[in-house]
């Protein structure tokens, strides 16, 4: 009997220790609310992170449901990353009722991109008359590429305080991420000084970083408001003003409607240019860094 029971006691031991071996390697579930946020993660936690997107670039970020398939994610995660500012506002909340306490606002595993960066188009007074606009400010804050690395810094922090065995590993990853960033945000200054200037034509405020960060000049909106569809009166006021300025082009995410946008094409001279918005917006944007190579390659176009 005593032999059985060493036997038992030896089984059970071996079977608690693998079990330990593998929590101590499993990669850490990171749940992103996009996919810029997934990519980032990506790239500062490397194989010890397993990243998931609960949106894609071809979806409004602003109307997503709350899908048991999102619940069911977000109830495994270790850390939650997303861009806050209300962006989410409308499916977030639902989902973080059914996530663990780690991820809640306030805990280490729930990291608001927004709170880590210079926000910009922050409102003076807000009033619904005045359209969808978002208190703190516009929170597509990734087409900034300086917010990345803003942003990644956190994010390596974040990691580091959940997974302190790998610390080393995310703030090497993180200093590496760092130095590639702002190599190539010197070469799309560089390589983008011609669009300093350019009059473009926005359809929503999705790519205002995007506009500030290579000095366009948005001349006017195909939204009368923020996110109101555009009237035929008030495309007509869009057309005029073309025509007195200097407008190069439409640009627009994926997402975005192309309503209103072919008939201005049709009856001035004026390009339509579809911005990838976000990682895997087009073929050719499927990491951080060729998501801004594609963007600026497709501004360029209207020179």
């Amino acid at each position: 009997m005593r032999k059985f029971l060493s036997k038992t006691l030896l089984a059970m031991s071996a079977a608690f220790l693998c079990c330990a071996s593998f929590s101590a390697t499993a990669a850490l579930q990171v749940f992103a609310c996009e996919p810029e946020w997934a990519s980032l993660a990506s790239e500062i936690g490397g194989d010890k992170v397993k990243t998931f997107s609960a949106t894609h670039a071809r979806q409004d970020p602003h109307y997503i449901k709350a899908r048991p398939s999102l619940m069911s994610k977000v109830r495994k995660a270790d850390l939650i990353v997303c861009s806050g500012a209300d962006l989410e506002i409308g499916w977030l909340p639902l989902l973080l009722e059914r996530a663990g306490a780690g991820v809640q606002r306030g805990m280490v595993g729930n990291l608001m991109a927004y709170e880590y960066v210079p926000l910009i188009e922050i409102p003076t007074s807000i009033d619904r008359s005045l359209g969808d606009i978002h208190p703190d400010g516009n929170p597509h804050i990734h087409l900034n590429p300086r917010n990345l690395i803003l942003v990644g810094k956190e994010l390596a922090n974040r990691l580091a305080s959940i997974d302190e065995v790998n610390a080393v590993f995310y703030e090497t990853r993180y200093g590496q991420f760092e130095a590639k960033m702002n190599q190539a945000i010197e070469g799309w200054l560089s390589d983008g000084k011609e669009l300093k200037g350019m009059q473009v034509i926005t359809k929503h405020k999705s790519l205002s970083y995007l506009i500030d960060f290579f000095g366009l000049e948005e001349v006017s909106s195909l939204e009368p408001r923020p996110g109101l569809p555009p009237t035929s009166s008030h495309l007509a006021r869009v057309l005029e003003s073309v025509s007195s300025m200097n407008a190069r082009a439409i640009v627009r995410a994926p997402y975005e409607s192309d309503r209103g946008v072919d008939w201005i094409v049709s009856k001035a001279n004026i390009k339509n240019l579809v911005v990838p918005y976000t990682v895997n917006g087009d073929d050719e944007s499927g990491d951080l860094f060729s998501l801004f190579d594609r963007s600026l390659a497709i501004l360029k176009s209207a020179l």
